[in-house]
């Protein structure tokens, strides 16, 4: 089901189809004054019946016939209708139109963009297409790994929401929503403990995502940028949803507080509740969990004037992970020989991590015909207080297992290597709270032309910004190791325990941001459109002393007198990373100020591809995305990844580099159900500095030299597939189906993984979700069924989702034991098995 339609994709692309094809004509319909989106506006071409709708983001898309010219007219109800005219144009030709209605009764004209470029580097996509994926977290990050460039979660796999993307680790991506930063709890070990994300799906417009060289205007950090943006509601709406691993619900709506009919106050406020429970009962670690995840947020706008926008988010995030482990079978090796581990447990582990978010801005963006620009101030802070508390002793069994399946005894443990005793004690707590203060703004010029066919215009955009962090962070925690009755490591004149660590560090330090860009679009009618971004962000931050300056560039061209319809894109510049607290945190607790941030130089080049592939009586609309780029890394402060915790070294030690190439395709290989189909490939390398390298090789007991070695995140290959589809003759049964596949993580000896450096890798990732939706109502059914039990509502959807649906066994991380002879095992932490989850979702 997975393998006939990708061949037959590729089997299509491989062959041009030299048939007639039409116009597309597409683009963003926004609201005068607040540039948010219109939903529900109609658009249609003269002379044809065709008409169609905007979705809850303004985007449009219509289709006319080429060689011919066209009237395209776009109207909704309080708003001036626009009208654009069409030359001519081939078919095959897609073309952007940006439309701003104003008011019925304001002086202001409609306001036409015609352009051909998007956003340069950047993929955007409307979240309602995501919100029936089968996923085990709930959150909208899980997503990414399909449908972003180089995106995959890492060795958290289903469990995390948390993604790595070309080569970086989990804390080199940077999220907004509405232009507030947001951020991440520190302590989280395992995807396990981790509740729900920021941002809340039932109230995401959509989301633009970018996996490097992004603009200026996005923050220090080395690797992605999401971008998320709420919705502007123009009426209310409700929802509910609920399965085995929790629910939600939310509302949205305006209020018009005048008498002129322009709603003033927009609400959106959502709740949801997550336990995983359920799915973490198909661990290798037999036990009682009881993981309880809830948060609260709302956002709230209001209209002072059409020129001020009053913007308030505030959110709650409560996550507790409580687990009381009882015992563990596991086996691992080869089919001639097999070491199994058996494990009773006692003790238990209580985590709780407790996080908020305040924000305020205020939006003044004046209406003006000519060269408009806006003015924004933004105010928030971030706290979070988080508890560790583990107690917990393995009584542990090594032997080796039967592998003959003749015997009566196959499976079971035949010859004891080794016997012990793990007790692992943790009682750390850490709070922290990020205030953000900033200003942003932004002026449009449009320069003067002569010709009429030749449009230019520069967009200046500048930001200054103030944050000051506060960290207390109280470490208490120690592991014992015993083998066969003796501690290790073994000491005959006193008792020692493996490792110990009671820090505590106090730190309070402010960092000053700023940046400032320019983008130039240029623009000829039959001859092309040119792009170009040139910005440069500047930051100092008083603990360590350090100020930098990292000027990025992005160019993107797109011809007009081609009959294919591809955009050009190149960027790059220097992307530095101030450390935040846990960078600067070495495994043993001890923080170095003098960190410097880590730094990167990097070059992204790669084209857009917009194709149709049919003949005359069916269109089937591509996109096709390839990038191929380069990062010199140096300053770079190495880490460790085990499941999702990161342990850095806590000081700029070495260098690196990563390069790859990402390729993505999506389209409808049915009507109205799009698919994504991502390909990754990856290498990340990097050197300790003052250390020779050496790789484990057979019959060469001191190794071999090498000039570097793998990092944690070097992964060759990636492959995402999220495939949509339904029944030939009801649209309302649909099949998901979501398949991931990656090649083995590297990974080291821990505690002595310098020399011989991430020499072994994890087991090839590979799973499968399969998904089955069922519309139970939709209200244009009211004709018809007007008795139907689910009137009261505006569409039912039930889903029957079946997540790992092959039962693999993917690898999370590995527990090393050793026995007295100091022998260590390498033990696998698999992740979940097979679970089937029923879903049911409503909106109002």
């Amino acid at each position: 089901m997975t393998i006939k339609p990708t061949l037959i994709f590729l089997f299509l692309l491989c062959f041009s189809i030299l048939t007639a094809q039409n116009v597309t004509v597409f683009g963003v319909i926004t609201e005068g004054g607040t540039n948010q989106p219109i939903e529900f506006a109609l658009v249609y071409a003269e002379g044809q019946n065709k008409p169609v709708e905007s979705n809850a983001a303004g985007e449009y898309s219509i289709t006319i016939p080429p060689s011919k010219p066209a009237v395209i007219k776009i109207s909704r109800v309080g708003y001036k209708e626009a009208s654009i005219k069409l030359e001519a144009m081939r078919g095959g030709t897609q073309r952007r139109i940006d439309v701003t209605l104003v008011g019925s009764t304001s002086q202001q004209e409609v306001v036409i963009k015609d352009s051909r470029m998007r956003d340069n580097g950047m993929i955007r996509e409307d979240v309602k297409d995501f919100r029936l994926l089968p996923t085990t977290t709930g959150n909208i990050e899980s997503v990414l790994p399909h449908i972003a460039l180089g995106t995959n979660s890492g060795s958290g796999g289903e469990l995390t929401s948390q993604y790595q993307v070309r080569g970086g680790n989990y804390d080199e991506n940077l999220v907004y929503v509405n232009d507030f930063e947001i951020y991440r709890p520190q302590l989280i070990r395992a995807g396990q403990q981790e509740g729900l994300t920021f941002a809340n799906g039932d109230l995401v417009r959509d989301l633009k995502f970018s996996s490097g060289g992004f603009e200026a205007r996005y923050g220090d950090k080395m690797s992605s940028v999401l971008d998320i943006k709420y919705k502007r509601p123009d009426s209310a709406r409700y929802s509910i949803a609920g399965s085995a691993l929790g629910g939600s619900a939310h509302m949205e709506g305006s209020i018009g507080l005048d008498t002129v009919g322009y709603r003033k106050f927009r609400y959106l406020v959502g709740a949801r509740y997550k336990t995983t429970k359920y799915l973490l009962g198909s661990l290798d670690v037999k036990g009682e969990y009881v993981p309880n995840f809830a948060d609260i947020q709302t956002y709230l706008t209001y209209d002072f004037t059409k020129s001020w926008q009053l913007a308030l988010m505030g959110n709650y995030n409560s996550s507790a992970y409580n687990f009381a482990p009882q015992s563990r079978n596991v086996a691992t090796g080869l089919i001639n020989f097999t070491v199994g581990v058996r494990t009773d447990f006692e003790g238990q582990e209580r985590d709780k991590f407790i996080n908020g978010m305040g924000g305020m801005s205020l939006t003044y963006l004046p209406d003006r015909k000519k060269n408009p620009y806006f003015l924004k101030f933004l105010a928030s802070r971030f706290q979070t207080s988080e508890t560790e508390g583990i107690d917990i002793i393995g009584d542990y069994l090594i032997g080796e297992v039967e592998t003959n399946l003749a015997k009566d005894n196959a499976g079971d443990i035949v010859s004891t290597l080794g016997t012990g005793t793990q007790h692992q004690y943790v009682r750390n707590n850490l709070f922290a709270a990020v205030t953000n203060l900033e200003h942003k703004g932004g002026y449009e010029w449009e320069v003067p032309t002569i010709n009429p066919n030749l449009t230019a215009t520069h967009f200046f955009q500048w930001s200054a910004k103030y944050q000051r962090e506060e960290i207390t962070d109280n470490i208490n925690e120690w592991e014992r190791l015993d083998s066969a009755l003796y501690s290790l490591p073994f000491d005959t004149s006193k008792l020692l325990v493996k490792t110990v660590y009671k820090t505590r560090n106090d730190l309070m330090s402010n960092r000053v941001m700023a940046y400032f860009q320019d983008t130039y679009t240029w623009r000829k009618d039959s001859v092309g459109e040119f792009q170009a971004t040139l910005g440069i962000r500047a930051a100092h931050w008083d603990l360590n002393k350090e100020t930098f300056f990292t000027p990025r560039l992005q160019l993107a061209y797109k011809p007009l007198n081609w009959e294919k319809d591809i955009a050009f894109r190149l960027s790059g510049g220097l992307y530095y990373q101030p450390p935040f607290y846990r960078e600067l945190r070495s495994p043993i607790g001890v923080v170095d100020p003098t960190t410097l941030a880590q730094k990167s130089a990097q070059v992204v080049g790669g084209l857009t591809y917009d194709f149709n592939i049919g003949g005359k009586l069916r269109k089937i609309p591509f996109r096709f995305i390839t990038e191929l780029y380069y990062k010199k890394l140096w300053d770079i402060i190495t880490f460790d990844v085990d499941n999702v915790r990161i342990r850095y070294a806590g000081t700029n030690n070495a260098t690196g580099y990563v390069m790859g190439w990402d390729m993505r395709v999506n389209g409808e290989f049915v009507p109205g159900a799009e698919s994504w189909i991502n390909l990754s490939f990856l290498k990340a390398r990097e050197s300790v500095d003052n250390v020779e390298h050496k790789r484990r090789a057979i019959g060469d007991p001191k190794g071999t030299v090498v000039a570097d070695v793998p990092r944690p995140t070097d992964q060759l290959l990636t492959l995402a597939v999220f495939f949509q589809d339904y029944l030939p003759r009801n649209k309302n049964f649909k099949m998901h189906l979501n398949t991931t596949i990656g090649t083995g993580l590297p990974y080291g000896f821990p505690g002595n993984n310098i020399e011989y450096r991430n020499t072994y890798r994890l087991k090839p990732y590979h799973r499968v979700d399969l998904g089955f939706s069922f519309q139970l109502w939709d209200r244009d059914w009211q004709g018809r069924k007007p008795n139907h039990f689910l009137r009261f509502s505006r569409n039912t959807w039930m889903s029957l989702e079946v997540f790992n649906l092959m039962k693999v066994a993917n690898e999370a991380s590995k527990t090393w034991v050793r026995t007295i002879y100091n022998t260590q095992f390498a033990i696998p932490n698999y992740l979940s098995s097979r679970r089937i989850n029923l879903r049911l979702r409503m909106d109002f």
